[in-house]
C-alpha cells in the first residue's frame, strides 16, 4: 500500500501539517498580544485623550466656550435674497452635565431659532438692527427652550450681511 502523498506529489503530508502548525502559532501569539494589550489599556494606561467631545465633558470650574453650533448661512427675506453668515458662541459650565448634556441635545434647535430670526428679515431691516439687540433677542429665544439652565452671554465671531 502507499502512503498518502500531498499535491506536490512525493513530499508527505507532514509538511503541510507542519505549515497548519505554524499558522496556528501565529494565531495564538496574536490573540495573546491582543489580549494582554487590552487588559494593559484599560488598567494601567491613563491617556490623554485630545478629542474635543473629552474636553468638553471633563469637570472644570471655569466656563468654556461652546462652539458646537458652528457657522450658519442664511438667506434673507429679500425678493432677490442676500446672504447672513454667522458664528455664534456663548459660555457654558461643563461641571454641570446635566446642563451640558441638554445645550448638547438642542444644537439642532439653536440652528434653527438662528436661521428662523435671520430669514424674516431683509438685508436693509438687519443693517439697521446693532448686534446687542441682535444678540438679546436670540439669547431670550435660546433660554425659553433651556429647561436645566440658562445662558448669559451670546458672541459673534463671525457676523456678515451680504447682498
Amino acid at each position: 500500500m502507499k502512503p498518502v502523498r500531498d499535491m506536490w506529489g512525493d513530499r508527505p503530508l507532514k509538511k503541510l501539517v507542519f505549515v497548519y502548525q505554524g499558522l496556528l502559532v501565529c494565531l495564538v501569539v496574536l490573540g495573546v498580544i491582543l489580549v494582554l494589550g487590552t487588559v494593559y489599556g484599560v488598567f494601567f494606561h491613563t491617556g490623554t485623550a485630545k478629542n474635543s467631545q473629552v474636553d468638553s465633558i471633563r469637570n472644570s470650574s471655569e466656563g468654556q466656550t461652546f462652539l458646537g453650533i458652528g457657522q450658519i448661512r442664511i438667506p434673507t427675506a429679500d425678493p432677490q435674497p442676500g446672504m447672513v453668515v454667522i458664528f455664534v458662541s456663548f459660555i457654558y459650565y461643563p461641571d454641570d452635565k446635566a446642563f451640558t448634556e441638554e445645550i448638547v441635545l438642542r444644537v439642532k434647535d439653536f440652528r434653527g431659532i438662528i436661521e428662523n430670526y435671520f430669514s424674516s428679515y431683509s438685508t436693509v431691516e438687519l443693517r439697521k438692527l446693532d448686534d446687542e439687540s441682535i444678540k438679546t433677542e436670540l439669547l431670550l429665544r435660546f433660554n425659553n427652550i433651556l429647561r436645566l439652565g440658562q445662558l448669559d452671554t451670546l458672541y459673534f465671531s463671525d457676523f456678515m450681511i451680504i447682498g
